[in-house]
């Protein structure tokens, strides 16, 4: 194990390789199948099983302390307050990072693992692509070509889905996006009912409180979380990684005729790369240099990949 190696400031993480990380399992084995990894998998950010037992079985179990820690205080809280001790509220997850950085696959794989634990049984994940804006006021507001960045999401709407679910709602609804179409699906929703832990996965989900008007800090969706996870890599990995997954999807998920995207399908592998090369230069690049990589100091831990897409470094906020 190493310590931040800076000395010219006190760094607020401890620092990890990921020799010293795997370590930390203790022994702890869960279960997973080739098949269970496939299903997880996203497109161009494969894992193995070894980096499962590596990076992110440890990674779980610490969530599973935090969860039985965060529950004990609140029962503790509750007794000093000498009020009636509830059933805890869920212990909410954020997953951020750039897109094509693995990050959806990160929240899936917690969400396994999480569920394997004997305290944690009921976990649920929810994106935030639900709650970007649909594209026809994405086009009314003239935000089509900033899909993704802060702006496009309807903030209010995510803020308030957090809100009741750490309020112990018994039932709260979240719209749900299709990446085919590239657009919300009218009138449907996935219900999230009172879960033992909450994974809320997306592009921003670390940013900072806004200013109101007045000069006060309002509520951020960070506000409400427990735990954060940042998924990290070099710009140059990612957009390359981005590359690579536009060139499959070319030849998967675009081929589909309904498919937002189906006018890319028939792109040769030259016009392709140049296509996706100038989508992450005019609108993931920017955003991750602007709104995303700024946040990644905000996180309870930092997963650092390498260029193989493997997590090379491990960061853990000091309590």
């Amino acid at each position: 194990m190493s310590q931040a190696t800076s000395t010219a400031y006190a760094s607020p993480f401890i620092e990890m390789d990921r020799a010293a990380w795997s370590r930390l399992r203790d022994r702890h084995h869960i279960p997973l199948t080739e098949a269970d990894l496939e299903r997880i998998s996203g497109v161009g950010a494969e894992i193995n099983l070894r980096e499962v037992e590596d990076v992110y079985l440890p990674l779980s179990r610490l969530l599973s302390f935090y969860v039985d820690a965060t529950q004990g205080l609140h029962q503790v809280t509750s007794q000093f307050l000498m009020e009636a001790t509830p059933r805890g509220t869920p212990f909410i997850i954020g997953v951020a990072g750039s897109v094509a950085v693995g990050k959806s696959t990160t929240a899936r794989l917690l969400r396994e693992l999480l569920r394997r634990w004997p305290s944690t049984p009921r976990v649920e994940l929810v994106t935030t692509d639900g709650f970007l804006h649909p594209n026809a006021e994405l086009e009314k507001r003239g935000l089509m070509g900033r899909k993704g960045f802060p702006e496009s999401y309807d903030r209010r709407a995510l803020l308030r889905f957090v809100q009741e679910v750490k309020a112990g709602a018994p039932e709260v609804r979240a719209p749900v996006y299709s990446h085919l179409v590239y657009d919300i699906v009218p009138d449907e929703y996935v219900t999230v009912r009172s879960p033992d832990v909450l994974i809320v996965e997306g592009l921003n989900v670390l940013q900072a409180p806004e200013v109101r008007k007045d000069g006060r800090l309002g509520l951020a969706v960070s506000d409400f979380f427990d735990f954060s996870v940042y998924v990290d890599a070099r710009e140059d990995f990612v957009k390359k990684w981005y590359v690579d997954r536009f060139l499959v999807l070319r030849q998967t998920a675009f081929a589909d005729p309904s498919s937002f995207f189906h006018r890319f399908a028939s792109l040769s592998d030259a016009d392709a790369v140049r296509q996706a090369l100038d989508v992450w230069d005019a609108i993931n690049g920017p955003n991750l240099r602007d709104n995303v990589l700024p946040t990644r100091g905000r996180a309870t831990c930092v997963l650092t990949k390498g260029e193989d897409h493997e997590v090379r470094r491990i960061l853990l906020r000091k309590l």
